[in-house]
């Protein structure tokens, strides 16, 4: 199934529209896609598991692979690191993302395959379909929701299941 979410700020749930927040850059072609520019990439990206802050909620009802946050985890996004758009232990000497966050923005990450499979150094890390800032506050590029309807999202998506973020 194709979860599809439109540079128009909405995305379809099931059949109920659900409002979302996109990049503080907006939108912009996969290919064209860099480190830290705040866009959210177009494209088609696969479902790969969910993390979660098992310290502040339970865990939420998917199919997806699902695993507790620990206070240790990052996620790098040094292009020049070995490491690059992957998960790491923290500390970590190379620039990083700190997934335990207190803001509440990472307490249900929907980990997507954006770039992953290999990652090509500079073309953009941590894309991630999480819990939205505020009033749908823009992200640093990736897509989030109101923690309810990520829930809802998880709740019916399964392996096999596709991201679509559409121009």
């Amino acid at each position: 199934m194709d979860w599809i979410a439109s540079a128009s700020g909405w995305m379809d749930l099931a059949g109920k529209r659900v409002r979302i927040a996109l990049g503080r850059s907006g939108i912009c072609p996969e290919n064209l896609k860099q480190e830290g520019d705040g866009a959210t990439p177009t494209g088609r990206y696969q479902l790969r598991r969910v993390l979660y802050r098992a310290d502040r909620i339970k865990a939420p009802q998917t199919a997806l692979p699902v695993r507790a946050i620990a206070p240790d985890d990052g996620w790098c996004d040094d292009p020049g690191d070995p490491a690059y758009n992957r998960p790491v232990r923290l500390p970590y000497s190379a620039p990083h993302e700190t997934l335990s966050r207190e803001d509440g923005l990472y307490d249900i990450i929907l980990v997507v395959g954006h770039n992953d499979d290999p990652p090509k150094p500079g073309a953009g890390s941590a894309i991630f379909l999480h819990c939205k800032r505020g009033d749908y506050e823009p992200t640093e590029g990736c897509i989030a929701l109101d923690p309810a309807d990520v829930r809802l999202l998880l709740s019916q998506a399964k392996p096999g299941d596709w991201l679509v973020i559409e121009a």
